[in-house]
């Protein structure tokens, strides 16, 4: 695996990671039943896409430098 592969997958992970927590603590703290915690994810996620789309590179969703995204490289360049 290259290091730009890695770094992606690491993000990707990450942020998955962090969305499901946070999607759990606003459930245990608004005591509503747990699996509320699924749709609260997906709107971070989205929320998350959203705003990294405006704010990084444009036409990604991603929050790795560009040096680093994938995306931002097409393969063979």
């Amino acid at each position: 695996m290259t290091n730009k592969l890695l770094l992606d997958l690491g993000e990707r992970a990450a942020w998955t990671g962090a969305q499901a927590a946070l999607g759990l603590v606003v459930v245990e703290l608004a005591d509503v039943p747990v699996w509320w915690a699924a749709p609260v994810a997906l709107a971070l996620s989205s929320a998350k896409g959203w705003v990294a789309g405006r704010l990084g590179r444009k036409g990604t969703a991603s929050t790795l430098p560009a040096t680093a995204d994938p995306a931002s490289h097409p393969r063979g360049v």
